[in-house]
């Protein structure tokens, strides 16, 4: 294997994990304040990609997508938060499993009923619609526009949530809502916002996954498994185990289509069976007491 190939591959897989990254950013900001696992990430993700197909087809610049796509589906994920989860907080895992499930079933089909089952591209923005030398071989643009703009959105996420005075409190309240009420703060409200700012993230990974994949109605159930496995192998609620969880599956993932074709299906699966055989809680998990 020559340097190019070599550095082309750990980019195709740094590619790959800064959108799982975003997307399971999003998955563990839920479970970390909230406790819900939400199967309905992924197709918040999914539909955050066809409304950026909508828009941009549509006339509209692909970075006024980048702003109210995401915005489109984090008042979804208010809606789906405040009517309906809002109602199993206190009922066991089991039935945030089924509802969240049930809205998986329900999105899919709209997207279905709305844009088709036919396979929909979307353009590149113009201004990444080319490719960069890496040493002899091209390599597209718009793929390093999103190695860099997925660390800035996790680097403000986390500055968010450890600067300001709403991130603060999202924090105390993961750590303990009883008595977080008891001081005078408005869980339900703030488990809506925490939901938004979800799926927002989710949004944002649409938006960016738009231009780069095929878009169609199963593309959003093998991103949510490996949005689980992140969670996993990074530890449930941490967003820096998020991080690192996300870069190894991408590298994984990347190099496992080199390494074994055939097998690369199970490479994530064995990388999160060896983590949970040597560390339980995960990479950056605390175990429970």
């Amino acid at each position: 294997m020559t340097i190019s190939t070599f550095i082309i591959f750990c980019l195709n897989g740094l590619t790959n994990g800064m959108l799982l990254f975003l997307i399971s950013a999003g998955l563990t900001l839920i479970f970390g304040v909230m406790g819900i696992l939400n199967f309905a990430h992924g197709s918040l993700y999914m539909l955050g990609a066809y409304l950026t197909f909508s828009l941009v087809t549509h006339g509209l610049n692909f970075w006024i997508a980048l702003i109210f796509a995401p915005m489109a589906v984090a008042i979804i994920g208010a809606i789906i938060e405040s009517i309906f989860v809002r109602r199993i907080y206190h009922q066991d895992v089991s039935f945030q499993l089924l509802l969240t499930f049930a809205f998986v079933l329900l999105i899919n089909d709209l997207v279905r009923l709305v844009w088709g089952s036919a396979p929909l591209t979307t353009p590149t923005p113009e201004l990444f619609a080319g490719t960069v030398q890496i040493f002899d071989r091209p390599y597209p643009a718009y793929n390093l526009l999103i190695i860099i703009l997925a660390p800035l959105v996790g680097i403000s996420l986390w500055l968010f949530l450890s600067k300001t005075r709403l991130g603060k409190i999202m924090r105390a309240v993961a750590q303990d809502r009883v008595m977080a009420g008891a001081l005078g703060i408005n869980v339900p409200q703030l488990f809506t916002r925490v939901f938004m700012l979800g799926a927002w993230l989710g949004g944002v990974a649409g938006v960016l996954v738009a231009p780069l994949r095929t878009l169609n109605p199963a593309m959003a159930d093998n991103v949510i498994i490996e949005s689980f496995i992140i969670t996993v192998i990074g530890g449930l609620g941490s967003l820096p185990g998020a991080l690192v969880g996300a870069l190894l599956l991408g590298l994984v993932n990347s190099f496992g289509i080199l390494i074994a074709p055939r097998a690369q299906v199970a490479f994530p699966f064995i990388l999160m069976a060896i983590t949970l055989l040597f560390r339980p809680q995960g990479l950056f998990g605390k175990i429970q007491r």
